[in-house]
């Protein structure tokens, strides 16, 4: 892997892509929108992320394989079941989610910059380094994976 990638985890990357979203709305004068059909979308996939996270990490888990995010050359096992049937990234899909239903509740466009970066960023220095290693060292087996299984949904 190269120098720059990887350095920071994804759930760090999140809190500082909604620590940002949290100090523009506060500087622009933006509010949460009391509207019910915005609270239900914002609380509705901050309980679908919990879900991923949660069934993601239990099936890492079950595999007795690594989730640290610093070292994929740690994984002793490729798991492919479960949520990973669906997506190859949940826990990052997970944190995404949390910053769209963050970014829904908000009144206004701009704060849709955090979940973009955030997406931009972690493909760029977490996910494409980590299919590179995963692909070494699982070979045909991931390749494979990657064909049946989108990168986020």
């Amino acid at each position: 892997m190269h120098a720059l990638e990887t350095k920071i985890p994804a759930p760090f990357v999140a809190l500082a892509a909604g620590a940002a979203m949290k100090l523009y709305s506060r500087g622009a004068d933006v509010s949460i929108d009391p509207s019910l059909l915005r609270m239900h979308l914002g609380v509705g996939l901050s309980q679908l992320s919990a879900v991923i996270v949660i069934a993601a990490v239990g099936g890492m888990w079950w595999a007795r394989t690594t989730i640290n995010p610093l070292d994929p050359s740690r994984a002793s096992h490729l798991v492919t079941g479960g949520m990973f049937r669906w997506s190859r990234n949940p826990m990052y899909l997970s944190l995404l989610l949390l910053l769209v239903a963050y970014a829904i509740r908000l009144d206004s466009w701009l704060v849709w910059l955090g979940p973009v970066l955030f997406l931009a960023y972690v493909t760029r220095f977490q996910i494409l380094p980590e299919e590179r290693v995963l692909a070494a060292k699982f070979g045909s087996a991931y390749l494979d994976y990657l064909k049946r299984t989108r990168r986020w949904l």
